[in-house]
């Protein structure tokens, strides 16, 4: 049995794949998750593959069958639509109420999670997608806009500031629906949008990352293991683990993802980046900020 969201792990096992077989792997990528549930029939047709072949495709990414491949999908649906009330009612979410001494205190349980999905986390990035983020939010020639979402809007904000102190043209998405409008208007191939969408996600972040594809941009999303579906637009996708023990999605392995693109991004500016920093900071002093 395939571990991690579907998707996922699909682009994982790409380069593992016959031709034929990353047939069917492109039309379900591209039309995620619903092609998922087509019938073998209807999805060789659209691969333009055998229904063997789909059976063998179903087998090498780690599933018995077509039928447990559909079991999964749809009990990936049901994680990717939960939220704080669902997973408090439910069995299995645990408490961090627990306070007795010994291996259930709050503060080892704390550590203990935390921890170990952020390693997780770390570890399951795809060094080529962290070196294309990199890349695309470190190159001068194009403008970084920044979109989050009702508690991700803090990480927008977050990493925005970070590369305002990098580089030039870096901009927060606006709440005005007037200035928003004509933020995501004037996006043009220049520019790459940076995207901020996990569990119970939000049309308008498809709405925006579809614009910036359609006017030649390039979409970086940070996302949960579920996979928003901004991830059929992006051309970087970067997730995370968020379950805990409590009802709230955790957030803290996202923070070390940003913080690592943050490294990153310095890395690859080289010599500019303490100059602008210096540059900054020397404003700063100027208007009374230090």
């Amino acid at each position: 049995m395939a571990s991690g969201a579907l998707a996922d792990v699909i682009r994982q096992k790409l380069g593992d794949l016959s031709p034929a077989e990353r047939k069917v792997a492109r039309v379900l990528l591209a039309n995620y998750p619903s092609a998922g549930f087509e019938t073998i029939a209807v999805l060789a047709d659209r691969a333009a593959v055998s229904a063997p072949t789909v059976i063998r495709f179903v087998n090498r990414i780690g599933y018995k069958g077509f039928p447990d491949f559909q079991t999964a999908l749809r009990e990936e649906l049901d994680d990717r639509n939960a939220s704080p009330l669902s997973l408090y009612q439910s069995a299995d979410h645990g408490s961090f109420a627990e306070t007795a001494d010994g291996e259930n205190s709050l503060i080892q349980r704390g550590g203990s999670v935390f921890s170990s999905a952020v390693a997780q986390t770390l570890a399951e990035l795809p060094p080529h997608d962290l070196e294309r983020a990199v890349s695309l939010l470190a190159d001068g020639k194009r403008r970084v806009l920044l979109a989050g979402g009702r508690f991700t809007h803090l990480f927008a904000h977050y990493l925005g500031l970070h590369l305002m102190q990098l580089r030039d043209d870096v901009k927060l998405l606006p709440a005005l629906d007037v200035e928003r409008t004509a933020a995501l208007g004037s996006l043009t191939r220049r520019d790459v949008l940076v995207v901020f969408d996990f569990r119970r996600y939000e049309q308008d972040k498809v709405t925006m990352a579809e614009l910036a594809v359609r006017q030649g941009g390039k979409v970086v999303l940070f996302t949960d293991r579920w996979l928003s579906p901004v991830s059929a637009h992006a051309e970087v996708v970067l997730t995370s683990l968020v379950t805990t023990p409590s009802p709230y999605d955790s957030f803290v392995p996202t923070l070390a993802v940003i913080e690592t693109v943050v490294a990153g991004v310095v890395g690859a500016l080289g010599e500019d980046a303490p100059a602008r920093l210096r540059h900054t900071e020397e404003i700063a002093r100027r208007i009374g900020l230090q």
